[in-house]
């Protein structure tokens, strides 16, 4: 009796874990394209009942900090894929940008959305901005980037850059391989010794 009420929770919390899956990411696309929606709007794009929204996420606030959550660790896994320790930094900053480059939507949001860019979650440095801040100073030392960037300036510039491919994709309609294209060109040259 034990092992079917243990499977019955690991199914439940299976379905849970999905069913918050779901919300988030539509959350995350829907939002990204309109900042207004409203949590009905949610419940219709995730394919889910609006009361189901809310018993995830009781209050807008709740499913906005649940995406600041989510993009944090999407970003995490993003800096681990892109290697920053291997080969030159410049080469691995490039990397990153093309790691962080596919979570358009949600960093996007993160930029966009008052009460995300006012996010308490965005207040302390992480282990990926520590990756990042250390792979700039690498790239001081062995002069793969510019000694006068300081390592704060290349992170904003990064940020900077990506904005500008995201936005470039939504309003010219640029494919995402031009954008990309067109953002590690311009980091390269805006690095460079």
């Amino acid at each position: 009796m034990r092992m079917s009420e243990d499977r019955t929770t690991a199914t439940e919390s299976g379905t849970r874990a999905r069913t918050r899956r779901a919300i988030v990411d539509a959350a995350v696309v829907l939002l990204a394209g309109d900042p207004t929606a409203s949590l009905g709007d949610v419940a219709a794009a995730a394919g889910v009942g609006r009361t189901t929204v809310h018993r995830y996420f009781p209050e807008r606030s709740d499913l906005l900090a649940a995406i600041g959550t989510d993009v944090l660790e999407k970003v995490a896994a993003a800096t681990e894929r892109a290697r920053l320790d291997d080969g030159p930094a410049a080469k691995a900053l490039e990397r990153l940008c093309q790691e962080y480059f596919e979570l358009g939507d949600g960093l996007t949001l993160m930029f966009e959305t008052p009460q995300l860019a006012n996010w308490s979650g965005w207040d302390e440095e992480t282990a990926a901005d520590q990756h990042f801040l250390r792979t700039v100073r690498r790239g001081h030392a062995e002069g793969s980037i510019d000694p006068e960037l300081d390592e704060e300036w290349v992170r904003n510039l990064v940020w900077a850059l990506l904005y500008s491919a995201w936005e470039h994709t939504r309003t010219a309609g640029a494919s995402k391989h031009s954008a990309m294209t067109l953002c590690l060109h311009t980091l390269r040259k805006a690095i460079a010794p």
